[in-house]
């Protein structure tokens, strides 16, 4: 059931919410599966719904900083600079988790990821509800996220409570950053690049590989998988010359085929798809999601896509079209 994001919705969704129900709601990354992450059994309805295992960790989203002592003990300073420079706003931290409070949606371990989402809805749903909120994408696990209201119930059908907060502003999912280690360790780019975490936080960014001397395991993360995002058609990678020449060498008998490319290909046959990739990496993260659903839909067994630009801005979008391919 969609409903507008009216005061009215917000206090309905509060109520199911503390209920122990699953509530879906916008956040100006994706759309979430949404439960109270104090409530066990809740979190346990939203690994049963997404078909997730449930040692793999929830991001806990919060209304503001002041709730990070609900959930996380000996938060660092860095992280602390980063919570002041990026919330509300598409940054998960990893904190060391809080003995005794949301296990379930921590997969168990000893850290939780925590997010202040920054769309108006999912500010005025975490206020309402007055709890901390477990929220992955909510789409099916492993598969492409949901951008609109519409995705998620094509995704869960209509018994479902979904806020309508319009299309997500960001598009892909929040930059997550590893605090528990002693340095800031990037687990999955997003729409903040590494430069402006690192002039934040006054420290380097480091990879999970270069902490394999520190003797704690790194900390699971959510789509950190390789196979993730993924489009039900088989998601390929090229160059845009690579996709002209199999295009060409196709000709008559391309069919079922869609692609998403910044530049509209000289031959395209009946049975080809073609949508726009931005130019803009903003604008291309905004749209990706919502062009892999639209090519699925069409029904094509194969999805090329042209490989973006190497550089910082497009980190974000690499990063999740090199798991849907994987």
């Amino acid at each position: 059931m969609i409903l507008p994001a009216s005061p009215a919705a917000i206090e309905q969704a509060a109520q199911a919410l503390r209920a122990g129900e699953l509530v879906a709601l916008p956040t100006e990354t994706v759309y979430g599966l949404g439960a109270d992450a104090c409530q066990d059994a809740a979190v346990a309805r939203i690994f049963a719904a997404k078909g997730r295992p449930a040692d793999h960790p929830l991001i806990v989203h919060v209304a503001s900083s002041s709730q990070v002592p609900d959930y996380a003990d000996q938060v660092p300073d860095f992280a602390q600079r980063l919570m002041a420079a990026f919330w509300p706003g598409p940054l998960t931290l990893i904190l060391p988790r809080r003995q005794g409070v949301a296990a379930a949606a921590a997969g168990g371990q000893n850290s939780i990821g925590l997010r202040c989402p920054s769309h108006p809805v999912a500010q005025a749903l975490l206020r309402a509800a007055g709890v901390g909120l477990a929220a992955p994408s909510a789409n099916q696990f492993g598969r492409v996220s949901p951008t609109t209201a519409a995705h998620v119930e094509a995704e869960f059908g209509k018994d479902l409570l979904i806020l309508d907060g319009g299309p997500c502003a960001v598009g892909i999912e929040s930059t997550i950053v590893d605090c528990t280690r002693g340095a800031p360790v990037l687990l999955r780019p997003g729409s903040i690049t590494r430069a402006r975490i690192e002039q934040a936080c006054g420290q380097l960014l480091r990879s999970p590989e270069s902490m394999t001397q520190v003797a704690q395991a790194a900390p699971r993360a959510s789509g950190t998988l390789a196979s993730h995002y993924a489009p039900r058609a088989k998601l390929r990678l090229m160059d845009a010359g690579e996709i002209e020449q199999r295009l060409a060498s196709l000709g008559v008998h391309a069919s079922n085929l869609g692609l998403w490319c910044r530049h509209r290909p000289t031959d395209l046959g009946a049975g080809v798809y073609w949508l726009a990739q931005p130019s803009a990496s903003e604008a291309a993260a905004q749209s990706l999601f919502a062009a892999l659903r639209e090519l699925d839909a069409r029904g094509v067994q194969q999805i090329w896509v042209e490989l973006p630009p190497d550089t910082p801005d497009w980190e974000g979008v690499r990063d999740r079209l090199k798991r849907a391919a994987a």
